[in-house]
């Protein structure tokens, strides 16, 4: 069954841009577009779609809000943000507010179409290092209220588990924790559901923010 796609954007040659490389993919169709997110929120509730490409600045509603509308739902479609600029303000708190991950607009287009395969199939495609950076700039804005509950959330998981949350945050992929850790890495791969489902989390991208939020992790990648 062909990934059913959103097209989120104000810019209508942009859409037109996208539509035309998603259309020549076999495996990809898409399925509704939308020039803000009031538009695009209207859409989803009559209109299946599996994976949303969402603009973050647009005019009513922008991708922020709207990202965070959607994840609401815990059977929502996977947002991947798109923006104009790496290190946008914007990127970062669309990852917070649930979507899986964030690419610049004039990514090429093989990396995109793996972007949104990626995403279908469950994964976040934001690179940990591009996620770390974001939130190397960001994590003084974030807000100090709240932070003690987000404490608590980290007791339910094992020793071992928070040690596998830091290196995730710190940019490592599955099989460079299984080589620190002396672990396969089914084991890691285990290590990181179980984070997943024990903090109620989308993906690895929120792992990491969640690590910075509580301070396991600092700015700068070391740990707290």
């Amino acid at each position: 069954m062909a990934i059913r796609v959103m097209l989120v954007d104000d810019q209508v040659l942009l859409r037109t841009g996208f539509r035309m490389v998603l259309a020549a993919q076999p495996d990809m169709e898409v399925v509704a577009e939308a020039g803000d997110g009031v538009e695009a929120l209207q859409v989803l509730r009559s209109t299946a779609v599996d994976v949303v490409l969402m603009d973050v600045r647009m005019p009513k509603l922008d991708g922020v809000e709207t990202t965070a509308r959607i994840c609401v739902d815990p059977d929502a479609p996977k947002v991947l943000i798109l923006t104009t600029f790496d290190l946008d303000e914007y990127a970062f708190s669309a990852l917070k507010a649930g979507a899986s991950g964030f690419m610049l607009k004039d990514v090429p287009p093989g990396e995109l179409l793996a972007a949104i395969r990626s995403v279908h199939s469950g994964d976040a495609v934001v690179a940990p290092s591009t996620t770390r950076r974001l939130l190397d700039r960001f994590a003084p804005m974030l807000p100090a209220t709240g932070q003690e509950p987000r404490h608590k959330e980290l007791q339910r998981l094992t020793g071992r588990e928070q040690e596998v949350m830091v290196l995730v945050a710190q940019g490592m992929s599955n099989g460079e924790i299984a080589a620190r850790l002396v672990l396969s890495g089914a084991t890691v791969k285990t290590h990181v559901g179980r984070i997943l489902t024990k903090l109620n989390l989308r993906d690895r991208v929120q792992v990491v923010v969640l690590a910075y939020e509580t301070g396991l992790v600092r700015a700068g990648g070391g740990q707290g």
